[in-house]
């Protein structure tokens, strides 16, 4: 029986691998190690995981991979792993990042390019086993280049410095009633401004039938790929494979510039829980 997790700061995606090829399906609030405590973590589990559960499970034949938001580095690992042993004491525990997730969920056991394009964006090259390269996204104030929080920045910036067209200006004006002031507040000085930025995501998809709102996307995946995906030597040798909201949305523009940019996608999904489960299905020993 295996226990798999893809968990994000909002929301934690969970699967349940049962006998016969069952798979059943659990949501929870998300968990983050770097802004939340393992205590937190065992309460999601306590309270929101286990009572979902029909029957108890054997954990002694359990085995538990979960995947997530800041576990890339073994402390916040350690939180992870404090959490799930003290609610599964029995269960083989195993605690990796979501950017191994994405890799799993797209690429399997194949070699190919990586990439996670939400609110922020990363990037790796996966060798078929383990992430062996990976470019750093500088985060959404130096970097974050075809995320949501950097197509969101560039759409504020079109809207406050008057270069968009004004139809297009008045209909956010009117959908966000928010003025320069509200705007530079909401980044500068309130917590989370990459979530603001990330926010005006759908609004923009909403009006991709405006050359404008085409032009500024396909200028921001422009710059996702010069800094992070054409920096891999082998971009053009290897497939690219993409995981993400704002990859699956605007994946008829991310996959136009990619073709400019001589860059082959060979998959985009919005979320990775599904293709993990079938990863760890067919894998008998993990």
């Amino acid at each position: 029986m295996k226990l798999i997790a893809d968990s994000g700061s909002t929301k934690t995606d969970w699967r349940l691998l049962g006998k016969k090829q069952s798979i059943y399906k659990y949501t929870t609030q998300g968990f983050n190690p770097y802004f939340q405590s393992s205590e937190e973590l065992s309460f999601i589990i306590k309270n929101e995981l286990l009572p979902q559960f029909e029957t108890p499970v054997n954990q002694s034949h359990m085995k538990i991979h979960f995947y997530g938001a800041g576990c890339g580095n073994d402390a916040k690992k350690g939180t992870v792993y404090f959490s799930l042993h003290k609610e599964f004491p029995l269960a083989e525990i195993e605690i990796n990042s979501d950017m191994l997730a994405a890799a799993r969920a797209t690429a399997g056991r194949k070699e190919g390019i990586i990439a996670i394009l939400g609110t922020g964006a990363n990037t790796c090259f996966y060798d078929g086993d383990e992430i062996e390269q990976s470019i750093a996204s500088l985060g959404y104030v130096l970097g974050d280049e075809g995320s949501g929080a950097h197509i969101g920045k560039t759409f504020i910036q079109a809207f406050l410095n008057k270069e968009m067209p004004k139809e297009l200006s008045k209909r956010f004006a009117e959908r966000f009633k928010l003025g320069k002031d509200e705007i530079l507040d909401a980044v500068y000085k309130q917590p989370n401004p990459n979530r603001f930025l990330g926010s005006f995501s759908k609004f923009i998809y909403q009006n991709l039938k405006e050359q404008f709102v085409i032009d500024l996307v396909a200028g921001c995946f422009g710059q996702f790929f010069d800094k992070q995906i054409c920096k891999y030597d082998m971009y053009k040798e290897v497939k690219l494979s993409c995981v993400g909201s704002v990859a699956f949305y605007y994946s008829n523009i991310l996959r136009a510039v990619a073709t400019n940019k001589g860059v082959n996608i060979e998959t985009i999904i919005e979320s990775p829980i599904s293709g993990l489960a079938l990863f760890h299905q067919g894998t008998e020993n993990d």
